[in-house]
């Protein structure tokens, strides 16, 4: 019974993630339809996760007061009506708002689904449905982009959007009608600001939020520089992520054994490094004036790797440095990724015809501060890992 749950909590949280990568392969065609130009088409991506930083932390709070399956078919409901919203606008100002309310609305089941699936499982089926859950996280913002091309091809740039209401009103839909959602556990003593000021927290949670918004950063930015800046296509991106998908994939299989073998902290330390690596050397070809989009597929291989890598270990330590406060844990490791996603992507807006270097130096800044978080804050106690 369990495993259906599971499903729709895993399918609520992808579905906010996609809200960004499925957009994502339509951003360089906005401003031929909606005017504007291609910074302002950028902001329609930074506005989203904008939105989903404060969302999370609004649904953080209203956890303590309502169910927290009304909460989810809430969330879910607003991310169906502000989604057709956004397929019915005919202007880039007001999809850039409508955006920022869609990124709101849509972030509840990021908030919620750690302490649902502390609720459902014992200890070790919990780590493991944990486990799952943050390998198709991760893999969404791989995935997602792949689908977008195919429905941009399929029925223009409204159709993604289109197709994102349609899953959340049938997601609503099942999570309404079953009510099988259990109610998440409830801290008193709990809160952010204690996590904010926990040092060993924030090692794993910064330095895990900016792999990743470097990354994240990175892939946003790249169908515009690749269809404007290097007279390449939707094709060449596409390549890029199919490599990007395969080398995370076989890090992370690898993250648990490896970690094991070698303990958790090398492995975190090792990924960071690789994939600080990776965008270094994306930097240095760009900077040559590199072009070739198998080149910087190729390129674009360690910075995943170094990801899957780091990303096993490193999410389930923050989770264990929140001493029991999973979901607010949670959620400010996602807050975190998404900042420095929304920061990163608004910084690259206005360069991003510039071509490779402006997104591979932003990429390679945020990971060498993940490097530094490493370096300068404490880890994690044995005893408490």
């Amino acid at each position: 019974m369990n495993g259906p749950v599971l499903g729709l909590v895993v399918a609520s949280t992808v579905l906010g993630l996609m809200g960004t990568d499925l957009v994502l392969p339509a951003v360089p065609f906005l401003p031929e339809a909606l005017g504007g130009d291609p910074a302002q088409a950028q902001l329609v991506l930074a506005a989203y996760v904008a939105g989903t930083c404060a969302g999370l932390l609004a649904y953080g709070a209203l956890g303590d007061r309502f169910a927290t399956g009304r909460l989810v078919a809430v969330s879910l409901l607003g991310t169906a009506a502000v989604s057709a919203a956004c397929a019915a606008t005919d202007g880039i100002g007001p999809l850039i708002v409508l955006r920022a309310l869609q990124g709101a609305v849509a972030a509840g089941p990021a908030v919620f689904a750690p302490g649902i699936v502390r609720a459902l499982f014992d200890q070790t089926s919990a780590v493991r449905a944990l486990g799952l859950l943050g390998s198709i996280e991760a893999l969404a913002p791989a995935l997602a982009p792949i689908l977008g091309a195919w429905l941009l091809a399929l029925g223009g740039w409204r159709l993604p959007f289109m197709a994102i209401a349609a899953a959340a009103l049938a997601l609503a839909a099942a999570i309404g009608t079953t009510g099988a959602l259990p109610q998440v556990g409830r801290r008193p003593r709990g809160g952010y600001a204690h996590l904010l000021r926990d040092p060993s927290f924030l090692r794993y949670a910064l330095s895990h939020a900016f792999v990743l918004g470097g990354l994240l950063t990175f892939v946003f930015g790249m169908p515009a520089v690749f269809v404007r800046a290097l007279g390449g296509s939707l094709a060449d991106f596409i390549t890029m992520q199919v490599c990007g998908i395969a080398s995370f994939m076989l890090a992370a299989n690898l993250a648990g054994g490896l970690a094991g073998r070698f303990g958790a902290e090398r492995v975190i330390a090792a990924g960071t490094g690789l994939a600080a690596l990776g965008a270094a050397a994306m930097l240095v070809y760009g900077a040559l004036g590199g072009t070739d989009p198998l080149a910087i597929a190729a390129l674009f291989v360690p910075i995943n790797a170094g990801l899957g890598l780091r990303g096993p270990p490193g999410f389930y330590r923050a989770v264990l440095a929140a001493h029991g406060d999973d979901a607010r844990g949670s959620a400010l490791v996602v807050l975190a990724i998404l900042a420095v996603t929304a920061g990163g992507t608004a910084a690259a807006a206005p360069l991003i015809e510039q071509g490779l270097v402006p997104l591979a130096a932003i990429a390679l800044g945020f990971h060498l501060m993940a490097a530094l978080c490493l370096a300068a804050l404490p880890r994690l106690r044995e005893s408490e890992g």
